[in-house]
């Protein structure tokens, strides 16, 4: 049961590849985005450590603006491999925040997510996948990932479940602030 709870300071976010030549061919791009960004900055109100990965940066680009600015402060990996696991000093930068539960979000869900994901699983680490903040280019293949991730063991989730798991109480200042962002 235990891989079913989101706890502020056992968990880490990790945003996989939201970037500026690859997002407009994604299906649900707008939507992503906005959900990424409310994750991102719940993350940021309850003191989560964040890692966002880019793939090969100069020929995809960067990571998009409208996710770029809010994620002033987090960690920034650069990559190659479709697995941010079997990129040298990866696994290291996840175990250095001493975090064993990891949301994952991104693109594309059937290539670097999944990827990552698996060897993420395979080293022992919870992964939560908010369904709404990953994306790939036909909703179908994204879907057949998510199937497949949760054949794994992974916990296929949506990003209001992680917000209001993190968040645990109502009526307090902090989530009054992080309700507004899910209105």
């Amino acid at each position: 049961m235990d891989k079913f709870y989101l706890d502020r300071e056992e968990t880490l976010l990790l945003v996989i590849d939201i970037q500026e030549k690859l997002l407009p061919v994604i299906s649900n791009k707008e939507d992503l985005v906005e959900k990424n960004n409310i994750l991102i900055s719940t993350a940021k109100k309850l003191n989560i450590p964040i890692i966002y990965t880019e793939h090969y940066a100069k020929g995809i680009g960067p990571t998009v603006e409208k996710l770029k600015e809010n994620l002033e402060g987090a960690t920034k990996f650069d990559k190659k491999a479709f697995s941010a696991c079997i990129e040298e000093g990866f696994l290291e930068l996840i175990s250095e925040t001493k975090r064993k539960k990891i949301i994952v979000t991104g693109t594309e869900t059937h290539v670097c997510v999944f990827q990552t994901i698996r060897d993420l699983l395979k080293n022992g680490y919870t992964v939560h996948v908010p369904f709404d903040a990953v994306g790939s280019r036909v909703e179908e293949v994204k879907n057949n990932a998510l199937e497949l991730l949760r054949d794994m063991g992974a916990v296929i989730t949506n990003t209001e479940l992680v917000v209001f798991d993190l968040v645990k109480i109502s009526g307090t200042p902090e989530f009054k602030e992080i309700l507004k962002l899910v209105k």
